[in-house]
C-alpha cells in the first residue's frame, strides 16, 4: 500500500524543524515507517538550488525567476525521492512543499495563485493527502527566528527571514488564503503554544486522519 504525503508549512519561526524532529522521535517508537525531508535541498541537485535562493548576496531575483527555481527543485524532489519513497509504503513528511510556493511566491510576491497554479497543473505535481500550516502572530515567530539564530551562533537573517513586516503578513495571509480554499486538506494549527502543546495537536490529526495509530 503506498504511503502518505504529509506536508508541514508556516511562517518564519513558527517551529516546522522542531515539530519534525518530535514527529520524526514518536513515529520511530511507533515503528512507522517514513521520511522526513525538506524543500528546497531535498536531493543533490536541490540543495544547489537552496544555496542560490536563500543567499542574500547578489542581484535582487525577479519574482518569477525565483518561482521557477522553486518548481525546478520541486520536479526533480518529486520525481527522485518523494514518489518513489511512497511507492515503497513510506509516510513522506517535508519540510515545505508546494503550498509554501503559493503563499510566497503568489501570494506575499504577487504573482497570484492562478499563475502557480497553471505551472503545477503543467508539470503534474503531485498534491499532499494532508498539508499542515504552523500559524501564529508574524511578530512573534521572527522574534523566535532571532532567538534560534542566535542560539545556533547564526549572525544575519536569510533572504526570507530579512524581508520586511509586511511581506511577512502577506505569506500569512496567503496560507490562510489555502487554507478557506481547501479545507480538507489544509488545517491550521495554532503553533503559539509551547513545542509539546503543538506536537500534541499535530499527533491528534494524524491520528484523526488515520495515518498513524
Amino acid at each position: 500500500m503506498p504511503g502518505k504525503f504529509i506536508t508541514l508549512e508556516g511562517i518564519e519561526g513558527s517551529g516546522k524543524s522542531v515539530q519534525l524532529h518530535l514527529l520524526e522521535e514518536e513515529l520511530k517508537k511507533r515503528k512507522v515507517h517514513f521520511l522526513i525531508t525538506q524543500q528546497p535541498g531535498g536531493t543533490p541537485f536541490g540543495k544547489e538550488v537552496r544555496q542560490i535562493l536563500l543567499q542574500r548576496e547578489g542581484s535582487q531575483r525577479e519574482p518569477t525567476a525565483e518561482l521557477l527555481l522553486y518548481l525546478a527543485d520541486r520536479y526533480q524532489h518529486l520525481k527522485e525521492v518523494i514518489e518513489p519513497s511512497l511507492t515503497q509504503g513510506l509516510h513522506v513528511l517535508c519540510d515545505r512543499y508546494h503550498d509554501a510556493t503559493l503563499a510566497y511566491q503568489g501570494h506575499a510576491r504577487g504573482l497570484g495563485f492562478p499563475m502557480v497554479d497553471q505551472l503545477a497543473k503543467i508539470l503534474a505535481l503531485r498534491i499532499p493527502d494532508l498539508t499542515l500550516v504552523l500559524d501564529l502572530e508574524v511578530e512573534v515567530g521572527l522574534k523566535r527566528a532571532r532567538e534560534r539564530n542566535q542560539k545556533e551562533n547564526i549572525e544575519t537573517w536569510g533572504r526570507f527571514e530579512a524581508e520586511d513586516l509586511d511581506f511577512h503578513c502577506r505569506v500569512r495571509a496567503g496560507y490562510q488564503l489555502l487554507v478557506q480554499r481547501e479545507p480538507d486538506r489544509v488545517l491550521l494549527v495554532d503553533a503559539s503554544g509551547t513545542p509539546e502543546e503543538v506536537f500534541k495537536k499535530l499527533l491528534g490529526l494524524l491520528e484523526e486522519r488515520g495515518i498513524i495509530d
